[in-house]
């Protein structure tokens, strides 16, 4: 079973940055790609971004291309999320999650999810 856990939300002004981090426990954290998805209120869990296995590989959803990368580091199980130029409308509850094998952009695609951290962008 892979245990991930999110920290360094927190509020941030627009423009601002912030990095996410996503630590993951349980399994070969190498064999699995990674996500980033967030949840406003009222709205569906949406699509942020994605790094294959092997951490080579990453794709972003176009509403963040250009402001926000992702990493991970399979020596240290973790993955990060670096927001830059951050907007009122990224204010959401941040979820890592993981698959075996090749990424995906499709939530239920994903087999294991951390518990989320809020972010909060002030305008």
């Amino acid at each position: 079973q892979l245990q991930l856990v999110e920290s360094g939300g927190g509020l941030v002004q627009a423009g601002g940055s912030l990095r996410l981090s996503c630590a993951a426990s349980g399994l070969t954290f190498r064999l699995y790609s990674m996500a980033w998805f967030r949840q406003a209120p009222g709205k569906e869990r949406e699509f942020v971004g994605a790094i294959r296995w092997g951490g080579a590989t990453t794709y972003a959803a176009n509403s963040v291309k250009g402001r926000f990368t992702i990493s991970k580091d399979n020596a240290n199980n973790s993955m990060y999320l670096q927001m830059n130029s951050l907007k009122p409308e990224d204010t959401a509850v941040y979820y890592c999650a993981a698959r075996f094998a090749d990424y995906a952009d499709v939530a239920s695609l994903y087999s294991y999810w951390g518990p989320g951290t809020q972010v909060t962008v002030s305008s």
